[in-house]
């Protein structure tokens, strides 16, 4: 069941990138018409939020780590960089906890923990296709049901 619940983290990471893949670098600056972070700035809170978990339960996970800062620059392959090395020490954090039965700071078990992320990662991307339909440049129809394909991501 651990490498089940591993692989599901790694294809979830896979269709955060299948989805930057899928976006106009000059649309990362694309903004809410209610305002709020700009596509990018969605991407890199998904890594800033790994990092904070990171920090909170295994320090040396995050060891090379960059956090990236609000008004910092943002391109597709600094942000798919940084979303892969996160991911990766995601990954690693998950089977740590799922061989000790826990994930330091979080409550109640490793498999809540997933959950936790994937949930949180998925809301960031529903607002980014929301952001980018809003501004006029929404995804490809393949991107948007590509997202879905779990199978083959």
């Amino acid at each position: 069941m651990k490498d089940q619940l591993i692989e599901t983290w790694v294809i979830h990471n896979r269709i955060n990138l299948y989805l930057l893949d899928g976006i106009d670098e000059a649309h990362l600056a694309d903004v809410s018409a209610s305002k709020g972070r700009s596509v990018g700035q969605q991407f890199a809170h998904i890594h800033n939020v790994r990092l904070m978990w990171l920090a909170a339960a295994q320090k040396e996970l995050a060891v090379g780590l960059v956090k990236l800062e609000k008004d910092a620059p943002l391109s597709k392959d600094g942000l798919k960089q940084h979303l892969t090395d996160s991911g990766q020490a995601i990954e690693k954090l998950l089977a740590a906890g799922f061989d000790s039965g826990r994930i330091k700071g979080f409550k109640p078990h490793p498999s809540a923990f997933l959950g936790y992320l994937i949930s949180h990662e998925s809301h960031h991307r529903g607002q980014i296709m929301l952001v980018l339909k809003q501004s006029g440049h929404a995804v490809s129809r393949k991107v948007g049901f590509g997202m879905w394909e779990w199978g083959v991501r």
